[in-house]
């Protein structure tokens, strides 16, 4: 018996999908609902899908997510999502346990993608965790489609 390929993203449809879904709205928690729930249910790769926004200087508190419990809290000098915060850059990370000062929020998680969200003027309000429970799961490809989604999101 032949074995299914599991479920990955289709990027071209979910742009399109998101793009429909989010027109003429400007609320960032609402925009980041959406597209939690959207990015989620794309992707069998996907474990935890959410966003940690900027809610003071040097801080990231949980936003909208789709999974299990997420951290409530992160400094900007910790972890995988305040790398991404502190740094603007795009964390890909292969392997959780080889990331120095990684929070495990969940034990599942084996590989992370976290990027950076601006808003219109250039600045972090956010960035966007994706958990998976196998590792290595994402691409240089997967960064691409997802930073390009989050820019037509978000700064606009």
């Amino acid at each position: 018996m032949k074995m299914q390929n599991p479920m990955t993203a289709d990027y071209a449809t979910l742009k399109k999908t998101i793009a429909s879904l989010t027109e003429g709205e400007t609320d960032p928690v609402a925009l980041m609902a959406t597209l939690a729930c959207e990015l989620h249910h794309a992707d069998d790769r996907f474990d935890w899908t959410g966003f940690y926004r900027v809610t003071e200087p040097g801080l990231l508190k949980i936003g909208p997510y789709q999974g299990g419990h997420g951290c409530l809290q992160i400094p900007f000098d910790k972890g995988v999502c305040g790398a991404a915060a502190r740094t603007g850059e795009v964390q890909l990370v292969p392997d959780v346990d080889a990331f120095p000062g990684h929070i495990a929020c969940a034990s599942s998680t084996r590989s992370e993608i976290v990027l950076p969200v601006r808003d219109a003027s250039g600045e972090i309000i956010a960035v966007l965790d994706i958990d998976s429970d196998q590792p290595d799961a994402f691409t240089e490809e997967d960064a691409a489609q997802l930073e390009a989604i989050l820019t037509a999101t978000f700064a606009r």
